[in-house]
């Protein structure tokens, strides 16, 4: 098997594992409790095992110079940076089309922002403390991806809102930051491992969130149906903007 046909048997095993456990999850209790809470770390706990085993193996290695040989060793995109925000325009759209959410247009905010925040400072603080070099020797700070931990934190938001009333829609992200994931190692910016790490943090950050969001319930737009969020993107910036219906 060629690495190029072996890394695409890898995104489609890991997207297969990460749809399997959403619907294993889906067996869970609806109130929050310590054995819902544990199947629901049971995915991201497996990715970032497999992510400490792979990491700076021989084999790591010989498949990232093996697949840099069959790109042609300057192969480059910037769509990574892009499609991982891919989900949060999806939920925002859908709310605009009518698809029925778990929670309001607010809550949702508030649970993206919560999730994307805790992410990065868990993700930048293993990056410093690991200090693994990436595969482009640009810099020491390969362990965890960044960019897959914010796609697989707003693939999960996705998923937790809709996995009730659309579950292509809730799955759809997944596919998205799979693809960042894919992009990130295919651009030599990160180790397979860093992916798998990356993607761990990501779930079980916003699985948590989720969790728990019954402890800080606060929305003063709950009676407010006229206003809604949008998204955008300018300049390299993700962004939202609040918008009066008339």
């Amino acid at each position: 098997m060629s690495t190029k046909s072996f890394i695409y048997s890898f995104l489609a095993s890991m997207l297969t594992v990460t749809l399997g456990f959403g619907q294993f999850e889906n067996l869970s209790l609806e109130r929050p409790t310590e054995k819902s809470l544990a199947k629901k770390a049971i995915l991201p706990g497996s990715l970032f095992l497999v992510g400490l085993l792979l990491s700076d193996s021989d084999f790591e290695r010989n498949f990232q110079a093996g697949l840099q040989d069959e790109l042609g060793n300057d192969f480059n995109t910037s769509l990574d940076d892009y499609i991982r925000y891919a989900p949060i325009a999806q939920m925002y759209i859908a709310d605009l089309a009518g698809v029925k959410a778990k929670n309001h247009w607010f809550d949702q905010t508030k649970n993206l922002v919560l999730s994307a925040a805790i992410t990065q400072l868990i993700t930048a603080g293993m990056k410093k403390a690991i200090y693994k070099e990436r595969p482009n020797a640009f810099n020491a700070e390969a362990f965890p991806s960044g960019h897959t931990s914010n796609a697989f934190a707003n693939a999960t938001v996705l998923y937790e809102e809709f996995k009730d009333s659309s579950a292509l829609l809730a799955y759809s992200g997944y596919g998205f930051a799979t693809a960042t994931g894919a992009l990130r190692v295919m651009n030599n910016k990160h180790w397979l491992s860093d992916i798998f790490a990356g993607a761990a943090v990501g779930i079980i950050v916003t699985k948590l969130v989720y969790h728990f969001d019954y402890l800080f319930r606060w929305n003063p737009f709950k009676k407010k149906n006229d206003f809604t969020l949008l998204p955008s993107y300018s300049d390299g910036a993700m962004g939202l903007h609040l918008v009066k219906r008339f």
